[in-house]
C-alpha cells in the first residue's frame, strides 16, 4: 500500500463541520487534508428542481433502518461536497441554557460537559462568519448573545395568516432566524424567496458549506479530495494514537495517508461506523469505544406536519423551505398544568410550499386519488399553509447504529440503525398536533389536519461527556481514548433541546478548532 506524504491534519467529511474545521485550521497554517466519500459539486452544478434535489440526499451503505419507529434517514443525511448541509433548510437555533443540563435539572437524559456561556462566544463568532437574518429582541425566548448582522426575513401572507392564530391564542411568534443571505453579505447575493432551500439554493443566498466554509477552506490552503472514501483509522502499536487513516480512492487504490491529528466529522452515522469498523486488537469494539457507547443514543427529532386550507389567498410559494416565523413558548421542559410529558418543542411557521416532496403540498394528502387528489391541488395551489412541530427527545441507549454481516462494493461494513420513540415523545407530538390544528383554526382555516410523526435531525451516536465510563469523547471532541482523534458534528451531542442542530453543531466544531489550534503542540506531539 503506497504511503502519501504527511500532513498535519485529516478532517473525514466535507460536510458543515468538516469543512469549518479545515477552514480553521488552515488559516490557522497548518496544512490539511480533507477526504469526502462523494461528488464534488458547486452551485452552478445546483438545479431548481425537486426530482434533482433528491441526489444531494441519502446515505448509500446503509442495510436497513429498522426498529418499532424506523428513522427517515434519505432526507436526513447526505454526501459529497457540503454534505446534509448542502440542502438543509438554514434554521439556526442556538439550544438553550438548560438545555446542556437536562439531567441535573430534570433528571432525564445526559448533561453536557461544558455549559451555555463557554458556547455562547462560538455561536457569535460563527453568525457572524456566514450572515444569520432575525430580530434577537422579537425572540424573547432566545439565550443572549450578539445581535444578528442580517435584517430578517419578509412576511409574507401565509405568515401573516398563520401569526393570527398565535396571537389568538396568546402565543408569540418572531421572525425565523435563518442563515440566509437577506442583504448582500461577504460575496453572497440577497435571497429571491423562490423556496429552492432543498436543492441547495443555486442562489447561493443559503449559508450551506459550498459558499461559506468549504470555499474558505480552498482559499486557505487546505487539500479537498472527492469521492475518496477513508475506510479506516489507523492507530500506532500501543493504541494510544492515531497515525492516519486508509483511503480508497476512486479508482479503487487504496492509500495510507499519515497525519498528526485526525478529526472525523462525517455526520451521525458515517462517524461511529468508521470508529466500529476501524477496531484493532488494542480496541476490539471499534476506536473510542471502551465506554459501548459508540453508535449509541442515536437520537432524532420528534416532528409533525400541521397543513390547512384557507378561503383566501396564502400565496404559499413565497418564501423559505424553512418558513417565516418562530415560535418557542412551549420550550419549557418540565412536565406538569397539562403538559405529560418532559421536554418542549417549537413551531417553524409558514413554509414554501412546492407541488411535492418533502414539505409539498401533495404529500400533505396521501389518502387522496384520482379526481379527489386534482381538485385538491387546484385549490391548494393558492390556499394552502403549513407549519412543523418540532420536538425534544429523550436519547435511549438502544437506539443505535451497528454493522451487519456484508459490505458494500469496497469492502467496508455495512450498518443498520435501530430506533424507536419512547412514550414520552408519542405524548409530545400528539399535544403539539392538537394544538397546531387548534391554532389553524384560530387562523380562520377552513379545513385543518395534521400529518404523521416523523423523525427530523440525526444527533448523538458518539456523544460527548465528563465521564470516560459513559461517553465517547471530552468536551472538545476528542476521544477520551485517543490523544489526537477528534469528533465533529451533531453525533456529540449527549441531548438535542426542541431546535435544529446545525447551529450547535458549527458552534462546537468552531470551538474545537481554536482549541487544537491553541493547543496545537499537547495533540499533536
Amino acid at each position: 500500500m503506497k504511503t502519501l506524504r504527511e500532513t498535519e491534519v485529516v478532517i473525514v467529511g466535507a460536510g458543515q463541520a468538516g469543512s469549518l474545521i479545515a477552514a480553521e485550521l488552515a488559516a490557522a497554517g497548518r496544512s490539511v487534508v480533507v477526504f469526502e466519500a462523494g461528488a464534488e459539486r458547486g452551485t452552478a452544478a445546483l438545479v431548481s428542481s425537486q426530482i434533482w434535489a433528491r441526489r444531494l440526499k441519502g446515505t448509500p451503505d446503509l442495510a436497513a433502518s429498522t426498529g418499532t419507529h424506523p428513522l427517515g434517514i434519505t432526507f436526513n443525511t447526505g454526501q459529497g461536497a457540503g454534505g446534509t448541509a448542502a440542502h438543509h433548510y438554514a434554521c439556526w437555533f442556538r439550544l438553550h441554557p438548560e438545555d446542556f443540563e437536562m439531567r441535573r435539572r430534570h433528571g432525564v437524559a445526559a448533561d453536557w460537559p461544558l455549559g451555555y456561556d463557554e458556547l455562547r462566544p462560538h455561536y457569535d463568532a460563527v453568525q457572524a462568519q456566514v450572515g444569520l437574518a432575525g430580530d434577537a429582541a422579537a425572540e424573547r425566548w432566545r439565550p443572549p448573545g450578539a445581535d444578528y448582522p442580517l435584517p430578517p426575513v419578509p412576511r409574507f401572507r401565509q405568515g401573516e395568516i398563520l401569526a393570527r392564530g398565535f396571537e389568538r391564542h396568546g402565543m408569540h411568534v418572531a421572525p425565523l432566524p435563518l442563515a440566509i443571505a437577506t442583504a448582500p453579505y461577504r460575496g453572497r447575493e440577497a435571497c429571491i424567496y423562490d423556496g429552492w432551500c432543498d436543492a441547495g439554493c443555486p442562489t447561493g443566498a443559503l449559508a450551506n458549506p459550498l459558499v461559506t466554509y468549504l470555499k474558505w477552506a480552498k482559499e486557505g490552503g487546505a487539500a479537498l479530495h472527492y469521492r475518496h472514501r477513508v475506510e479506516r483509522i489507523v492507530t500506532d502499536a500501543a493504541g494510544k494514537r492515531s497515525i492516519g487513516v486508509i483511503v480508497a480512492r476512486p479508482n479503487g487504490e487504496r492509500v495510507f495517508q499519515p497525519a498528526a491529528l485526525v478529526v472525523v466529522a462525517a455526520f451521525a452515522l458515517e462517524t461511529p461506523r468508521l470508529l466500529l469498523a476501524s477496531a484493532t486488537d488494542r480496541h476490539p469494539d471499534g476506536l473510542a469505544n471502551a465506554s459501548g457507547t459508540v453508535g449509541r443514543y442515536l437520537h432524532t427529532h420528534a416532528a409533525g406536519g400541521v397543513f390547512g386550507l384557507f378561503d383566501e389567498t396564502t400565496d404559499c410559494h413565497l418564501g423559505v423551505s424553512g418558513g417565516q416565523l418562530v415560535c418557542q413558548d412551549r420550550y419549557a421542559k418540565a412536565a406538569g398544568e397539562g403538559k405529560d410529558f418532559i421536554g418542549g418543542y417549537q413551531w417553524l411557521i409558514a413554509h414554501s410550499a412546492k407541488p411535492n416532496d418533502l414539505l409539498g403540498i401533495a404529500c400533505s394528502r396521501p389518502d387522496l386519488h384520482g379526481d379527489a387528489f386534482n381538485a385538491f391541488m387546484a385549490e391548494a395551489a393558492s390556499r394552502f399553509a403549513s407549519m412543523t412541530a418540532v420536538g425534544e427527545t429523550l436519547p435511549l441507549a438502544e437506539n443505535r447504529l451497528e454493522l451487519v454481516p456484508g459490505s458494500d462494493r469496497a469492502g467496508m461494513a455495512k450498518m443498520r440503525v435501530v430506533h424507536r420513540f419512547d412514550d414520552n415523545a408519542l405524548r409530545l407530538y400528539a399535544h403539539a398536533m392538537k394544538e397546531g390544528v387548534e391554532i389553524f383554526r384560530s387562523a380562520g382555516a377552513r379545513s385543518a389536519w395534521h400529518g404523521p410523526m416523523a423523525s427530523m435531525h440525526l444527533i448523538g451516536g458518539t456523544r460527548m461527556g465528563s465521564d470516560p465510563a459513559s461517553s465517547v469523547t471530552d468536551g472538545w471532541g476528542r476521544c477520551h481514548e485517543l490523544a489526537n482523534l477528534f469528533i465533529a458534528g451533531p453525533g456529540l451531542f449527549p441531548s438535542g433541546g426542541a431546535v435544529n442542530p446545525t447551529f450547535t453543531a458549527s458552534a462546537l466544531a468552531h470551538r474545537t478548532a481554536a482549541h487544537i489550534a491553541r493547543h496545537w503542540r499537547d495533540y499533536a506531539g
